[in-house]
């Protein structure tokens, strides 16, 4: 990756950070790390390394965006939303977002696009965010540049969503999961995500290639919980909600109270994955970190917490 100069489109989030992170260690990569707000432009920049630099955009302007991918060889784009909220819908997040990505990516000579897409992306889903998610797989594809498309589950690790979630149901002795957690989860941790993209920025990696980027296993949602809390030294007992109860309610709050957590967000979140993971981990040279070393290193200071209690 030697002189490399890689744009990074929603830097901010856990995926972001551990690019940064892993970057940073790179005296040859060069990374613009491109963000909505110049708030989170501040937070971002102690994790830049030499050279690198954080940059304010809107995926509504091009002008901003041809700025952050400008002398880049490669783009990564991480933004994208699971949760639809007032002020941005699916297509706005997952869609928009990455067409303005492409666009500036054709204008400013971009060599390769890495798209970070999600396990069941399927343009023709009746849900929407597996639609969505689709549709943007289908620009990268259309777009007549180099790419290779990443399509993740669960991401546990620092920061992440995954990993508070698993902390909050494992830390209160009992857990309420939507039909006892019996949907199969194959999460991924989040550092080998950062190393998959950059690993795939390079124009020889995984080219033209769309992955399932998923860990080594496959195991229900209450056994990811009850792993948790063992690594936190504590018990948990598992309770059901039953899915076909909790659906009946989002209908109706979606009638009346609009975006937010929906019946598209609920088929996401216990939808089974079981896939062969190494198909993605050998076209991108990558070492997937196992289950008990994930959750290990993704507790850190909240397990000290936790078993001082």
């Amino acid at each position: 990756m030697e002189g490399m100069k890689i744009a990074i489109a929603g830097a901010n989030g856990a995926v972001g950070q551990a690019i940064l992170r892993r970057a940073a260690e790179s005296a040859e990569l060069t990374l613009v790390a491109a963000v909505r707000s110049a708030h989170a432009a501040d937070e971002i920049r102690p994790l830049l390394g030499h050279g690198s630099s954080a940059v304010q955009i809107s995926y509504s302007d091009p002008a901003s965006l041809d700025a952050a991918l400008q002398g880049s060889s490669a783009a990564i784009h991480l933004a994208g939303i699971l949760f639809e909220r007032p002020d941005s819908s699916y297509l706005q997040g997952n869609v928009e977002s990455a067409r303005g990505v492409v666009d500036a990516a054709k204008r400013c000579g971009v060599q390769k696009v890495v798209l970070i897409s999600a396990i069941g992306a399927d343009e023709a889903s009746a849900n929407g965010y597996y639609r969505t998610k689709g549709q943007a797989e289908a620009l990268v594809r259309a777009s007549g540049l180099r790419y290779t498309i990443l399509r993740a589950p669960l991401l546990l690790g620092p920061e992440t969503e995954g990993t508070a979630a698993l902390v909050r149901h494992a830390s209160g002795g009992k857990a309420k999961l939507i039909g006892g957690g019996r949907h199969f989860q194959q999460p991924l941790y989040v550092d080998d995500l950062a190393r998959a993209a950059l690993a795939a920025a390079r124009p020889s990696v995984a080219d033209n290639l769309t992955l399932d980027l998923v860990g080594p296993v496959s195991l229900p949602d209450r056994e990811l919980v009850e792993r948790t809390a063992r690594a936190l030294g504590r018990e948990v007992r598992i309770a059901s909600i039953p899915k076909g109860l909790v659906k009946f309610g989002l209908t109706l709050r979606g009638r009346t109270s609009g975006p937010g957590f929906s019946v598209a967000v609920l088929d996401v979140i216990t939808a089974d994955t079981r896939l062969d993971p190494q198909p993605a981990a050998s076209a991108l040279g990558i070492r997937l970190t196992g289950i008990d070393e994930m959750i290990q290193n993704s507790l850190g200071p909240t397990r000290e917490t936790e078993q001082k209690k």
